[in-house]
């Protein structure tokens, strides 16, 4: 039985669509905040949430800065974002989404990378064969970690792998990737470089020189992370423009009651949106 629900309010590819999460009460949470970062606090297991399904272009996020922080599709200059398609690749090429509880603290400045951190919770790679649905709250084990420098800012990049994964069982490390899915790093760094030229942006750099760290570094970043997290609902650190509102953290000064997070869901729109957005279907061929 799936421990969270999702609820959608609004009409998808739209400026209003919101996916709202609820646990297995049915009670409105927070993905954020309020699910587990582990599963098992013994095992290399951990909730990832998922975003953006593999092969699909629009750019869902969590709303950070909203309160509930339900998931949405990111805007810029007013106009809904689609990653675009890089030949060869068709939008995302990995389940992309994030663990709750992180935070990259845009104030405390990195010492492996020198740069502070970009504001979001730890972004995931979910490799496996599997396409879960926007919204599904999937269990991983983590492998390794890229780190993006992405305009002056720490942007990590775990490597993981779903647990219920036919293969799952063969990967324990970022070699194994290497190993038994041949390409598939190189494809990684490549797409992270340019994914962002076709905005007219420079290609993105990267800390280590484009290396893949192994798992035990990215499992003392997501340790890292979550500790940030921890100062950020226990309001011991500035958290500029997030919103920390959450219904089950008990010692935290941002929780708020069952029934304030109903009021809080109820008051965003539900209505259609007719100004919704089709993502074009252009190829960039970027290769030299």
């Amino acid at each position: 039985m799936a421990q969270y629900h999702t609820e959608e309010r609004g009409q998808p590819c739209s400026h209003n669509y919101r996916l709202f999460f609820k646990n297995v009460t049915g009670h409105y949470i927070s993905p954020f905040h309020d699910i587990p970062l582990k599963v098992n606090s013994k095992e290399n297991r951990f909730n990832m949430i998922v975003e953006i399904p593999r092969w699909t272009n629009a750019k869902m996020e969590i709303a950070t800065e909203e309160p509930l922080n339900p998931i949405k599709q990111y805007v810029k200059d007013g106009k809904l974002r689609y990653v675009a398609n890089i030949f060869p690749y068709k939008g995302y090429i990995w389940n992309y989404g994030t663990l709750p509880q992180t935070w990259e603290d845009p104030y405390l400045k990195d010492k492996s990378t020198d740069c502070c951190g970009d504001n979001d919770p730890i972004d995931v790679c979910e490799i496996g064969s599997k396409i879960p649905s926007c919204g599904e709250v999937i269990q991983v084990k983590i492998l390794g970690i890229l780190a993006l420098i992405d305009e002056g800012e720490t942007d990590w990049k775990l490597i993981a792998i779903n647990v219920n994964d036919p293969e799952a069982s063969k990967f324990h490390d970022i070699d194994d990737v290497k190993k038994f899915k041949p390409g598939y790093l190189e494809a990684t760094l490549n797409w992270f470089r340019l994914y962002k030229v076709p905005d007219g942006k420079p290609e993105n750099q990267f800390a280590f020189n484009g290396e893949f760290k192994n798992k035990a570094f990215a499992l003392e970043v997501v340790k890292s992370t979550h500790q940030c997290w921890k100062a950020l609902l226990m309001k011991k650190c500035n958290g500029g423009t997030i919103n920390c509102t959450n219904v089950q953290i008990s010692d935290s000064p941002f929780r708020c009651t069952q029934e304030e997070a109903r009021s809080l869901v109820e008051s965003v729109s539900s209505s259609p949106n007719k100004e919704s957005n089709n993502e074009e279907q252009v190829w960039h061929f970027l290769g030299k």
